[in-house]
């Protein structure tokens, strides 16, 4: 269980408090190393920056549920709203450390050869987790996916987000948060232009 007042901050503060957590789902515990704050409305990065709709809807909810959307059409990455309700803010679950049910962990991400890369990534993290598209809107104080936040913070490092500009286009605001050292942080990528 976790407190959800925690959870009803503002996305920058409250990425750095997933750091360390655990995130319990199917027979797989994941250690939280790396995620990425949203602001909603005022971060046009996020998937609430436009407004609501019926994809972005659970964003606009209450703190300590799931986001879930489908990403370049075969991926599935996951959120934990944050903020107050209506405020659409979020945090990316961008990485971890498999710290229970390794092997089922393997057998979700078969093709992976070494265990540091089970979670690494996003779209990995939810695979090795079992968590799908269908799990958008899940409350994590109940049921079969769930959080807990670890009893102390972690020291942490902070950095622009991986291939997501902040406002005005730039790399350089640091809404990205890891733990320093951890292998199973994801590699650092820029965002680029897409040509129109």
């Amino acid at each position: 269980m976790f407190d959800r007042s925690l959870l009803a901050r503002p996305a920058l503060d409250v990425a750095p408090l997933l750091l360390g957590a655990r995130l319990i789902s199917r027979g797989v515990t994941v250690r939280l190393t790396e995620v990425e704050a949203y602001l909603g409305a005022d971060d046009p990065g996020s998937h609430g920056h436009r407004g609501k709709t019926a994809r972005n809807a659970v964003m606009f909810g209450p703190p300590g549920h799931l986001y879930c959307y489908f990403t370049y059409g075969m991926h599935t990455c996951s959120n934990i709203v944050t903020g107050a309700e209506g405020t659409s803010s979020g945090v990316l679950l961008r990485a971890g450390e498999v710290i229970d049910g390794v092997d089922i962990a393997r057998a979700r991400r078969h093709t992976t050869k070494d265990d540091v890369d089970l979670a690494r990534g996003p779209a990995r993290l939810t695979v090795a987790l079992g968590i799908t598209l269908g799990d958008n809107g899940h409350d994590l104080q109940s049921g079969d996916i769930r959080l807990e936040l670890a009893s102390s913070p972690s020291a942490y490092e902070a950095g622009p987000r991986t291939g997501v500009s902040g406002h005005g286009g730039s790399d350089f605001f640091p809404w990205r948060f890891w733990i320093p050292g951890d292998p199973t942080v994801s590699p650092y990528r820029r965002s680029t232009r897409r040509k129109a």
